[in-house]
């Protein structure tokens, strides 16, 4: 009896040691092996550098709005109007670019201050709404599902009278740098930016390992830090050499030479690199990882999605945060909506539709918890890094769209049970 109790124990302090996750170590052995399943059937077109940086550049939207999400569901509510809000903030900031600023102000084409104006009133028009989406939630006691389905269809039609339902365009050439193909940093800079960001996990890692000791908790062995910080820093060097290794079409290259009136150089070359929105969306992941570990306000939303009676006795003013919750998820719709609508470089009258199934799911895929109190801002945007792999699979591969949702549905289906499952499991609420 002794021998097998012996060989066990190494790997229970293996797994203890490192602090695995396995629900998000779960997650994402089944990105890998999706993956890898669809560069086989695609005879290795899918993990090519170009699929990879349109990947990147489609994910953008939906996993901004899904870390938001992460937080109306941590707060037991839901919101179902994201992807008719995101319509009518492209709606605002497209009549704001080719109406408002040229003809209405006179502001002249390519002026610099049209790209901000516009942004700013599309990121205003979102926190308004959101804003007072919780309003109605919070002080009014309507609930989140009535208030957002109504929302859906009202801001869907508000978002196609503002525009007259055309579609706006040409936009902004500042702007449309936010869209992912023609707004990227380029070799040296995407190297630039990868290596702040390895010593920001480096720094993250030391940061918690520092802060565990000052307050005598127990602390990983170094060389269990060590294999994540290099986990890390490989994962992050290996996508930016990827993006580094897309290069330029070279009919593209010479088409920029001949407008401003030179002769390409033979053999010039330049790559992508990591686009300016996935930057965005890193900015936007960092800064919710710590309003929601770093900040007060974070604390207040689990606290009052764990137990909202328990967080109102405690002092939590939980209407007054459920109107903060809303606005941020108004304000993540406007910054998803400049994403969008610079990815399509115009405001059409489909933009945005079903995103609010697709963010919710992605934030559900993820491990958020419909029942509250639990969910990761990583793990949102991982789910919709899957989502949107398996949508982008299928397609390579031949699927209709109609079966393409079939599948898509029946993974949230999936994900729920088996998050379900694994709470029953582990004794965590669900």
């Amino acid at each position: 009896m002794s021998e097998p109790v012996q060989a066990a124990a190494p790997r229970r302090s293996l797994w203890q040691a490192l602090g695995v996750d396995s629900r998000l170590l779960g997650m994402i052995g089944a990105f890998v092996v999706l993956c890898l399943v669809f560069d086989v059937i695609t005879d290795g077109r899918f993990l090519t550098p170009r699929n990879i940086f349109n990947l990147s550049i489609q994910t953008v939207s939906v996993a901004i709005m899904a870390t938001g999400m992460v937080f109306v569901i941590v707060t037991r509510h839901i919101d179902l109007s994201v992807g008719a809000l995101l319509a009518t903030c492209s709606a605002v900031m497209g009549v704001m670019q080719v109406w408002v600023l040229p003809q209405s102000m006179g502001l002249g084409i390519g002026h610099p201050a049209i790209a901000p104006l516009a942004m700013a009133s599309g990121l205003l028009a979102g926190t308004v709404i959101g804003a007072f989406n919780g309003w109605l939630i919070g002080y009014q006691r309507i609930p989140a599902f009535i208030v957002t389905l109504g929302g859906l269809l009202i801001w869907r039609n508000v978002a196609w009278y503002l525009s007259d339902g055309q579609t706006l365009g040409p936009l902004d050439k500042t702007f449309v740098l936010f869209g992912g193909i023609e707004g990227t940093l380029g070799d040296t800079l995407s190297w630039a930016v990868g290596g702040l960001a390895c010593l920001g996990v480096l720094w993250a890692i030391w940061r918690a390992r520092a802060d565990r000791i000052r307050h005598d908790f127990p602390v990983k062995p170094l060389w269990a830090e060590a294999l994540i910080a290099t986990l890390g820093v490989g994962t992050i060097l290996g996508f930016v050499a990827i993006l580094n290794s897309y290069a330029v079409p070279a009919a593209r290259l010479r088409r920029e030479f001949r407008l401003r009136g030179e002769t390409m150089p033979e053999g010039y070359s330049e790559v992508f690199g990591l686009p300016i929105s996935v930057l965005m969306l890193i900015v936007v992941a960092v800064a919710m990882t710590i309003l929601a570990r770093r900040t007060r306000l974070g604390r207040y939303i689990f606290a009052a999605g764990g137990n909202p009676d328990a967080a109102e006795l405690s002092g939590i003013n939980t209407r007054m945060l459920t109107v903060k919750v809303f606005a941020l998820m108004g304000f993540l719709c406007g910054l998803s909506a400049i994403v969008a609508q610079a990815r399509l470089q115009n405001h059409t009258n489909d933009i945005g539709t079903l995103d609010e199934l697709r963010v919710i799911a992605a934030a559900v895929i993820g491990g958020t918890a419909l029942s509250g109190g639990v969910g990761t801002i990583y793990g949102a945007i991982l789910g919709a890094v899957i989502m949107q792999s398996l949508q982008s699979g299928m397609a390579m591969v031949g699927v209709d769209a109609p079966f393409q949702n079939i599948v898509v549905g029946l993974v949230l289906v999936l994900a729920v049970w088996i998050d379900i499952q694994y709470r029953k499991r582990t004794g965590e609420k669900s």
